[in-house]
């Protein structure tokens, strides 16, 4: 498992203290990669002594944090966790089996919750929109076109067999290129349903953060759809701010500014 953890040490660690609940542990290795974290979140490995640290000096993001801790990992597979999320006992062991049942699946998500127990915004569209649905309601596991990555369990020899996760993208994008990746070798993402996670997630981002999306979804673009696609996507990027009158994400869009340890 790597949990990428920036400045949320509570929720880290119920998000941990979940895993360590997790049926099978013993079999996990957990990794928590933390970006710059200043609230004491980086230090939480006194509290879980069966966890490995890797402490970044700064926010990276999270494509880097997420190529960091798959390389780091020594596993047929890993599940990528926002530290916003807490994992049901036998979430981990049923995304396993659901790749050890389907050797078409390169990916698998559990169902998303919110604190009720009811299915959370998950589901988005490719390109990414930054717009998410709840799954709907459905008790065995089913392809899916792009799961948010708060959750997602992708088989480690697949990112070998393209390298990396693109590294052109900063705090956001990853898990679009991830899927992307799988539906362009005709391979699948199952959402498994019995799988649960509870996801808190946020509803207000900076304005660097909005800068990000809309950077990386013009990497996205020019990489799946071509080269016009990509600058009608920079130039919409930086047109946006601009009339909406937003400009701090104007100037980070300016300079082409990602969440990735190059910002101040």
């Amino acid at each position: 498992m790597v949990v990428v953890s920036r400045n949320r040490a509570g929720d880290l660690r119920q998000g941990l203290q979940s895993i360590e609940s997790s049926n099978g542990r013993e079999r996990y290795q957990l990794i928590v990669v933390d970006n710059g974290s200043t609230d004491g979140a980086a230090r939480l490995d006194d509290e879980f002594p069966n966890s490995q640290f890797i402490r970044l000096p700064k926010n990276f993001g999270l494509t880097k944090a997420w190529n960091l801790g798959w390389r780091a990992a020594d596993a047929e597979y890993v599940l990528f966790l926002h530290d916003d999320t807490q994992v049901e006992p036998d979430a981990i062991a049923l995304l396993a089996d659901a790749l050890d049942s389907n050797p078409d699946a390169a990916a698998a998500c559990p169902l998303l919750v919110d604190d009720r127990g009811q299915p959370a915004p998950q589901l988005g569209k490719l390109p990414p929109t930054g717009e998410w649905s709840p799954a709907p309601a459905a008790t065995e596991a089913r392809p899916v076109e792009f799961p948010r990555g708060a959750a997602v369990m992708a088989r480690v020899f697949f990112i070998k067999a393209i390298r990396q996760i693109d590294d052109r993208y900063g705090q956001f994008g990853c898990d679009a290129d991830l899927a992307a990746e799988i539906r362009r070798a005709s391979r699948k993402i199952l959402l498994v349903p019995r799988a649960r996670v509870r996801h808190s997630g946020r509803a207000t981002y900076s304005s660097l953060e909005r800068a990000d999306f809309l950077l990386s979804r013009a990497v996205f673009q020019g990489k799946y759809q071509g080269f016009g696609a990509g600058l009608q996507a920079r130039i919409a990027a930086v047109l946006g701010p601009l009339f909406g009158f937003r400009l701090g994400e104007l100037r980070y869009t300016l300079g082409g500014q990602k969440i990735d340890g190059t910002q101040e």
